[in-house]
């Protein structure tokens, strides 16, 4: 007896749909970071997301970076440098963990004594899980570039009448591992941090998409700019997100790396609001809490834009964004 087959509804066409997509883009993710690494730009280390970077790569980085810089160069930025690493208690007070626990990247070490050695050496030897005595310690790995240097402003005092924009520059880390080359675990976040009124912040976020679309445009990449969210996690992050777009908090300037119908975040333009301000109880000159707000450039998502649309082979690059990147050769 032959089997009758039902007629699929609209919801299971479109998981049927949305299941080939993924596959599709694993596909095109997987096909990316091979040509990446088999022309030695990448290097793999066996977990995906974490990879080695060429010295070819690592120009294009530094070739991006001094073109945000000379961008810049007007905004009388303090300049900070962090480790990628930053205190746990200022990471706890920043409320991460609360929209973005599954992201987040803790650092733990060895704390026992003799004994607690030898009974990690017997378990490394017999292949047994052996970090059963390790403990947090009071770092935490760095989310965003931007997260330690609040509290430390924060306790100069009220800010001046002119607010304070800060530089920085760090490696970061997200635990979310992917095929995707664009969406690594360690990953390096320039951005410039606004510190001020609302006034000041908006008009900061306003001039920087202007000057990111300018940027990418100098590159001859591709792009556009749309209203976002972040990836709030839970059940309440669904409302949490649509009411930090309601809002119109967060813009980013998208680029296909992975696919023209997925194209990826390589620039974000954020608006805080008094968030930070209220947990550190930082102030204008005027005492009211400060507002914040940050333009982040992701390092590693441009330069692998660079590479999706310019070729893997940087001699063969548009002479104009040789120029850009490298100046006369």
């Amino acid at each position: 007896m032959s089997e009758t087959k039902l007629p699929l509804d609209d919801a299971q066409h479109a998981d049927s749909a949305r299941a080939l997509a993924d596959v599709l883009e694993r596909v095109s993710a997987r096909t990316f970071r091979d040509e990446l690494i088999d022309a030695g730009l990448l290097i793999p280390t066996g977990v995906d997301g974490l990879y080695g970077r060429s010295e070819v790569f690592e120009s294009v980085v530094e070739g991006i970076n001094q073109l945000v810089t000379r961008m810049g160069a007007d905004q009388n930025a303090e300049v900070m440098r962090f480790p990628p690493a930053m205190n746990r208690a200022d990471f706890e007070d920043s409320e991460y963990l609360k929209s973005f626990p599954n992201l987040a990247g803790t650092v733990h070490s060895f704390c026992g004594g003799d004994r607690e050695h030898h009974r990690l050496l017997k378990c490394l030897e017999d292949g047994e899980d052996w970090m059963g005595d390790q403990k947090p310690t009071r770092v935490v790995l760095t989310p965003a570039a931007c997260y330690p240097c609040y509290p430390v402003v924060a306790k100069r005092g009220p800010l001046p009448a002119e607010g304070r924009t800060v530089d920085v520059y760090s490696y970061c880390f997200r635990h979310e591992p992917s095929l995707d080359p664009a969406r690594m675990q360690m990953f390096r976040m320039r951005e410039y941090v606004r510190m001020g009124t609302p006034a000041q912040i908006v008009a900061f976020r306003q001039m920087w998409i202007e000057r990111g679309k300018q940027l990418v445009e100098t590159l001859a990449l591709p792009h556009w700019i749309d209203l976002a969210n972040d990836p709030f996690f839970g059940r309440g992050g669904k409302i949490v997100a649509d009411s930090q777009r309601a809002q119109e908090l967060k813009f980013e300037l998208l680029i296909p790396i992975e696919s023209e119908e997925k194209p990826t975040a390589c620039l974000s333009f954020n608006y805080h609001m008094d968030h930070f301000g209220e947990i550190w109880k930082f102030r204008t000159e005027d005492g009211e809490i400060a507002h914040t707000g940050c333009v982040g450039f992701g390092m590693e998502r441009t330069t692998l834009a660079m590479f999706r649309h310019h070729g893997l082979d940087v001699a063969q690059w548009p002479a104009s964004v040789r120029e850009a990147l490298w100046g006369a050769r």
